[in-house]
């Protein structure tokens, strides 16, 4: 009965503890949780203890009850404790799994037939060994009709395919995303024609009105000729055009365009050097030689 007053003592606590954790209280949420989780783990503690114990003494009235009735104890014990199996041999356990035969009955292994003295014994083939091979039958015709009847999976060819198509998918994205952490310092001179497309387009719409159509120059400087006001390198450019030049009304286009059609537009205009449109604006800035291009040709 003690037992049993304090089992329902911690029930009553367990069911009361999400009240009282809901009103106010000086302990935070978190503590009467565990405070809860700790109750739950003693009462499932003391129901175990509570089990051992109605075991325990189950066993006693057992053996009072076996007394009165006139067993000994030998049998008493032996009611309650029951023979343990007689662990077999290893050995015995080894030649079952190998299928082999004592060696006591070994003469009546022995084949009829011998060579030059030499007997041979007719052991069984190991039980494993034939689940083994039965295996490999049943994998060799389940891959059969998954791969080659119904076509459920892909074959190796077909998957080196399929992995290729997502290698170039990953590729492309990837390069897409590295092209736009170009900048100042690691921006390169190409002359790849998807490249000067996307940059004549981006000309076209945003540095024409200032520069020309054909970049003769209006407004701006003639960007065709040898003279230049702030470099005449990729790195110049794609700095120009990208933080602009305020003092002279050259907007930054840092906002508008992304590091990629900067770097389009700025190897668009590396290409219209020495196109010499009709009615090119005169020559602005300091004279100085086209290295890039020169780098470029001898790669």
């Amino acid at each position: 009965m003690k037992y049993l007053r304090i089992i329902f003592l911690l029930f009553i606590l367990i069911s009361v503890q999400p009240v009282t954790a809901a009103a106010d209280s000086l302990l935070p949420g978190e503590t009467m949780d565990y405070i809860g989780y700790g109750a739950i783990i003693a009462v499932l503690l003391l129901l175990i203890i509570a089990m051992l114990v109605l075991l325990k003494a189950f066993k006693v009235l057992t053996r009072v009850v076996l007394k009165s009735e006139g067993y000994t104890n030998e049998q008493i014990n032996a009611e309650l404790e029951p023979a343990k199996k007689e662990k077999k041999p290893k050995a015995e356990v080894w030649q079952k799994l190998l299928s082999l035969r004592p060696m006591a009955e070994e003469k009546e292994l022995l084949i009829a037939h011998d060579y030059d003295g030499i007997e041979e014994l007719d052991n069984p083939i190991p039980a494993w060994f034939m689940w083994l091979f039965y295996s490999t039958i049943v994998f060799a015709v389940c891959y059969l009709l998954i791969y080659h009847v119904f076509n459920a999976a892909p074959l190796q060819y077909q998957e080196y395919k399929i992995e290729m198509a997502q290698a170039d998918i990953a590729k492309k994205v990837f390069l897409s995303k590295a092209a736009n952490r170009v900048d100042e310092n690691s921006v390169k001179l190409v002359q790849d024609p998807a490249t000067l497309a996307s940059g004549k387009a981006i000309f076209m719409s945003t540095c024409a009105p200032c520069h020309g159509e054909h970049a003769q120059g209006n407004v701006g400087p003639n960007l065709t000729d040898d003279y230049w006001l702030h470099g005449n390198k990729i790195n110049d450019l794609f700095k120009t055009i990208k933080y602009g030049v305020l003092a002279k009304g050259m907007p930054t286009w840092e906002k508008q365009l992304s590091p990629k059609q900067i770097s389009d537009v700025a190897n668009y205009i590396k290409s219209l050097h020495g196109t010499n449109p009709a009615g090119a604006k005169e020559p602005q800035g300091t004279k100085e030689i086209d290295t890039d291009n020169k780098i470029a040709a001898n790669k």
